[in-house]
């Protein structure tokens, strides 16, 4: 039986609810020690723990913001410190503040891209260099529909998630070679707490599914690019949204 410091081990971000939490779920069936990140409800985060020892592994509670970058970078550091290894990074923190760009303050611009920008940012750099010296190590980051197909309301977030989707593919072009593979994962709407204002049941007209989709499926997506049944996809954005067009 493997010890913690043998077991892979995956930090996934935003984990205590959503994807997030349905991503740690699954990476925990498939043996993953998961460190799981959150940045508000400690509760929240203790439930998804929870899943994860019911789905058979074992997981960390680590707070902290990833827009701090000093607080990234300890946390980067805790992990290794304890398990000596990262195998799996998940980049899914992220946070809405919609509203139309003339009436957009400063402040609800700067939120949205600082968390899912400065955060992969925050987040990856660490972890990259620690992935570099085992030349192995799977970056998979969480975008959205709405970086391809931008909604009004969301200039903010639209920027920030096609932003995110850039950046990922030109580090993957950079850390191939090494071994490393870094990929997106742009889900339509799925059925979480940043989705639960939305009139879901208008959305459904737009589906060629004719369903909201389930925040496990866009987990077993990630679940697949951080395998080694992905060993040959890198620098890719995957859409995950029902047949949208």
């Amino acid at each position: 039986m493997e010890t913690i410091d043998e077991k892979k081990v995956a930090i996934v971000t935003g984990a205590s609810r959503g994807i997030g939490r349905a991503t740690a779920v699954e990476l925990a069936k498939t043996g993953y020690h998961v460190v799981i990140n959150y940045n508000a409800s400690e509760a929240a985060a203790a439930e998804t723990l929870k899943q994860v020892e019911q789905a058979g592994s074992t997981g960390t509670i680590l707070k902290f913001n990833v827009t701090d970058n000093e607080a990234a970078a300890q946390a980067v550091k805790t992990v290794m410190e304890k398990h000596k290894r990262i195998d799996v990074l998940v980049n899914n923190a992220g946070i809405t503040a919609d509203g139309l760009f003339l009436m957009m303050g400063e402040e609800e611009w700067g939120s949205v891209l600082n968390t899912t920008l400065n955060g992969f940012y925050n987040m990856t750099k660490p972890v990259l260099r620690e992935m570099v010296r085992r030349k192995r190590g799977s970056i998979v980051s969480v975008s959205s529909i709405s970086s391809m197909m931008p909604n009004r309301g969301q200039a903010n977030y639209s920027a920030a998630k096609a932003g995110l989707n850039a950046a990922s593919r030109s580090l993957a072009a950079e850390v191939a070679r090494i071994g490393i593979r870094v990929n997106v994962v742009a889900p339509g709407i799925i059925e979480t707490d940043m989705t639960s204002a939305i009139p879901l049941e208008d959305m459904k007209k737009m589906i060629p599914m004719a369903r909201v989709g389930k925040p496990e499926e866009v987990a077993r997506v990630i679940r697949f690019l951080c395998s080694d049944d992905a060993s040959y996809i890198t620098g890719q954005v995957i859409v995950v949204n029902g047949g949208v067009c």
